[in-house]
């Protein structure tokens, strides 16, 4: 099972960080709801939803999401075969709800993706179709797009192309659910199989000199009238569920640049300067990165229970900046990897929840049956990356300043107390620290002798629920007399 670490915000915090919440979503200007006449177009293309000629419902799909979701992007289907293996990831067929320059258009390119937050989401799309029409459900026939992707015994990619079909999930797992069928060989073939697929394409992704982070998520948990942060490690099955959603971006970028058409997700490889900065950070921290050793390969290598690796995982978040969307429309780009991932790669597997993957779609679907883009999807591919980048600006805004909000509520009541921490990174005059329990990551004043790695005792001097800000100082040390005044916070 995964280490969860959770502590609850205490009764006397509650109302007041429910009120902060709801004033920091006013401030960024979130909205409530959806105008009537978007919910309204919403409604009649729900009711009236076309679905495709070609019939996969008798392919027993699945879906594997967290407890008790309802907007179903994706659902899998895996075989074995005399080769390899196949994979069928159907892809909730948003594009048959959506009239392009209609109401819901309109508003979703307003929105541009579902934003989470501690006190309700803020979804891409009305639920008529965010949790409705266009949710891969049980039991139900839904319209998709269906990626078919053959994998050869190594789990490479040999072949690869995506058609509109109809489909019926068998049922909606959860990850805990998925983990602990494969794990006791409970599992259908279906499912059982992505304990092999996603293995080999954690392996492909190596042999790429891909690199993925994987670090403990912290997550905000509404239970039961209660806040609480939780911090806790990935199970298996979403790592190798993630490594199927890599491969169908991978297949879609792939299409796209062929073509010479579509919009792909990028980032620039690091400098060289930044990774001999990054290999310096390692040796000082007694987990030096070998010559020769992808750096990839070298993060899958760290034991995420240790402190020093903590700090490692920190200071890799240097290597992974500047990532972007660049469209296509006839010369490739200079540069068109995602150099996290090693690969082109593009955007197409949550389109109920980012405005971007419609228009990869349609796109993809058009180049395998070999028919033109449709012209609204060509016509206006310059506007996304625009719309996607001041998105995501206000998912890390509305992501950040709720997580403060919450971890100041939840250290409200321990002013005084004394917490163990691992120091992070040291920055001039700062030191990021991750406390153990209450999962918070907090800058304090540097202190002399500090350094990354470090296993530190730190006292809470301050807890402001309505702005977010906390406070700490060094228990067993004087803070630097050049250090900056104590500050709220971040990562």
């Amino acid at each position: 099972m995964p280490d969860r670490r959770t502590r609850v915000v205490d009764s006397a915090s509650a109302a007041p960080l429910a009120a902060s919440l709801a004033a920091f979503r006013h401030e960024l200007g979130l909205p409530d709801a959806f105008p009537e006449p978007v919910e309204a177009e919403a409604r009649s293309a729900a009711a009236a939803h076309p679905l495709p000629d070609a019939d996969l419902t008798d392919v027993p799909f699945l879906t594997i999401d967290p407890a008790g979701s309802t907007d179903l992007d994706q659902a899998l289907h895996l075989a074995r075969t005399p080769g390899g293996f196949r994979v069928l990831y159907a892809i909730a067929d948003v594009p048959s709800l959506v009239r392009p320059d209609g109401a819901v258009d309109t508003e979703a390119r307003h929105r541009g993706q579902t934003l989470y937050a501690p006190d309700g989401r803020v979804p891409l799309h009305p639920a008529a179709i965010g949790e409705d029409a266009g949710s891969l459900l049980p039991d139900v026939v839904r319209g998709a797009f269906v990626w078919d992707i053959a994998l050869d015994g190594r789990g490479h990619a040999t072949a690869a192309q995506v058609s509109r079909a109809r489909i019926r999930s068998r049922r909606q797992w959860s990850y805990e659910e998925a983990q602990a069928a494969i794990d006791d060989g409970s599992a259908p073939q279906e499912l059982a199989l992505l304990s092999e697929v996603g293995p080999l394409r954690i392996a492909c992704e190596r042999e790429r000199g891909g690199a993925s982070l994987n670090t403990p998520d912290e997550e905000i948990v509404f239970r039961d009238g209660a806040y609480t942060l939780q911090r806790r490690a990935t199970l298996p099955v979403e790592e190798w569920n993630a490594q199927l959603s890599l491969l169908t971006g991978m297949a879609a970028g792939s299409l796209m640049l062929e073509a010479g058409v579509g919009i792909l997700r990028t980032m620039p490889a690091p400098s060289p300067d930044a990774f001999a900065a990054f290999r310096t950070q390692t040796a000082a921290l007694g987990l030096p990165w070998a010559e020769g050793v992808p750096y990839g390969e070298y993060l899958h290598s760290l034991n995420r229970a240790e402190p020093r690796a903590a700090a490692v995982l920190q200071a890799a978040t240097a290597l992974f900046r500047g990532a972007g969307y660049v469209v296509l429309d006839g010369e490739p780009p200079a540069d068109p990897q995602q150099s996290a991932i090693a690969a082109p790669y593009a955007h197409v597997t949550a389109p109920l929840r980012r405005l971007v993957d419609r228009w990869g779609l349609v796109i993809c679907e058009a180049l395998c049956a070999g028919l033109p883009v449709p012209e609204w999807a060509r016509s206006s591919l310059g506007e996304l990356p625009s719309i996607m980048g001041a998105s995501n600006r206000l998912a890390a805004q509305l992501d950040s300043g709720a997580v403060d909000r919450v971890e100041a509520a939840l250290l409200s009541s321990r002013i005084g107390a004394v917490l163990d921490a691992t120091v992070l990174a040291v920055r001039n005059g700062t030191v990021l620290v991750q406390l153990d329990d209450p999962a918070v990551t907090a800058s304090v004043p540097r202190w002399d002798g500090v350094t990354p790695g470090d296993r530190v005792r730190l006292r809470v001097t301050a807890a402001d629920i309505p702005t977010g800000k906390v406070g700490f100082e060094p228990a067993d040390a004087t803070p630097s007399s050049a250090a900056p005044p104590l500050s709220a916070r971040r990562r």
